[in-house]
């Protein structure tokens, strides 16, 4: 019997401390987004190929026979070069015979200017004269050109790319005989997709590195045309030249990586945030945030539609630091306590739908 009485006893006691002790309350746990920036600065990543700014294909002035080729293709050249000539026996025939007849009208015309003088001679006598003289020194400045049209100099410097005759060879006046590319300006092309091109008021900056020089220093670009026509690819030629002088190992032809700085553009200030973290009640549009004693708080904000990826995107209202309630958002309440949890996806929770 006593022994009866300690066990009640102490069943009596035990449920008297349980009753004793209240249960927890209970925090939800949420999960949570921070907004991602819709009007972020980005940078977009080309391949594009150094070119010269232009190349020039040199002939004579005159037709003739190609007496010498001073350059070979490779070569590079200075301003002013000699790189071909032309036989120029005829052409020095030819302007010492008109030389021979100048000298002789010349001496001519000064005697008529005595005579002239004396009233010997009439006034039309010495006009003709003087005329003839004149016509005659035009046609023997027009042979010395020609003579000195039989040597070809280079305008510019830069690297011959082609020879298109040997020596020995007729070529008409106006033939290139040279092609030369001007190195004095490199320029980069590269092609842009339609989506950078309707952007392209956004472009910030643009810079390059030459693909061996990785890790290297960027180079600034200034843009020097967008093409408005799309090619057969729907790509727009962009056209860039150095900001300064460009590296002396970039060669035309070379490909090179250009990177391209843009800003958000019209997109600038808003945020974009799961659709299912938003809410609306009484026509007004909120969001759950987090706040830093882990209670949760509403935040009216203003949407300004979907993006592709079936986001919804915030016009105002939120600074783009903040913690947002991803899930669950009709359950909470103002002020209520929550426990963040990581968002980690099982392996039966494909694309983290759950």
């Amino acid at each position: 019997m006593k022994k009866t009485v300690f066990i009640l006893s102490a069943a009596l006691a035990l449920l008297a401390g349980c009753g004793q002790s209240k249960p927890e309350p209970f925090v939800r746990s949420v999960m949570l987004v921070q907004p991602a920036n819709l009007g972020a600065e980005s940078v977009k990543v080309f391949s594009g190929v150094v070119c010269e700014a232009g190349e020039i294909s040199l002939g004579f002035k005159t037709p003739g026979q190609i007496a010498l080729l001073a350059v070979k293709e490779g070569d590079y050249v200075r301003q002013g070069q000699l790189v071909a000539t032309l036989d120029d026996a005829d052409y020095r025939l030819g302007v010492e015979a008109l030389q021979i007849q100048y000298d002789q009208l010349s001496d001519e015309v000064a005697r008529l200017k005595k005579l002239y003088e004396a009233k010997n001679v009439s006034v039309n006598d010495y006009e003709k004269a003087v005329a003839g003289l004149k016509q005659l020194g035009v046609q023997l400045q027009v042979n010395r050109n020609k003579l000195d049209y039989t040597r070809l100099y280079a305008p510019m410097g830069g690297y011959v790319q082609s020879v298109n005759f040997e020596e020995a060879e007729m070529v008409d006046a106006g033939t290139p005989v040279i092609t030369l590319l001007d190195t004095r300006r490199m320029e980069v092309e590269v092609s842009l997709p339609a989506s950078v091109y309707l952007q392209r008021e956004c472009i910030k900056s643009v810079s390059c590195r030459p693909f061996f020089d990785e890790g290297g220093e960027q180079m600034a670009m200034q843009v020097l045309s967008i093409a408005p026509k799309a090619d057969g690819n729907q790509l727009y030629k962009m056209r860039l030249v150095f900001d300064g002088s460009a590296d002396k190992r970039l060669t035309a032809g070379m490909n090179i990586e250009v990177n391209v700085r843009m800003d958000g553009g019209e997109e600038a200030g808003k945020f974009v945030l799961p659709l299912h973290a938003v809410f609306q009640e009484q026509e007004e549009t909120y969001v759950w945030v987090l706040a830093g004693d882990s209670t949760v708080h509403k935040v009216r904000v203003e949407l300004d539609g979907i993006d592709h990826a079936g986001r919804a995107i915030v016009a105002s209202g939120l600074s783009g630091s903040e913690q947002v309630v991803k899930a669950g958002v009709r359950l909470l309440q103002e002020g209520e306590k929550v426990k963040a949890i990581d968002e980690n996806v099982s392996g039966t929770n494909v694309g983290g739908l759950l």
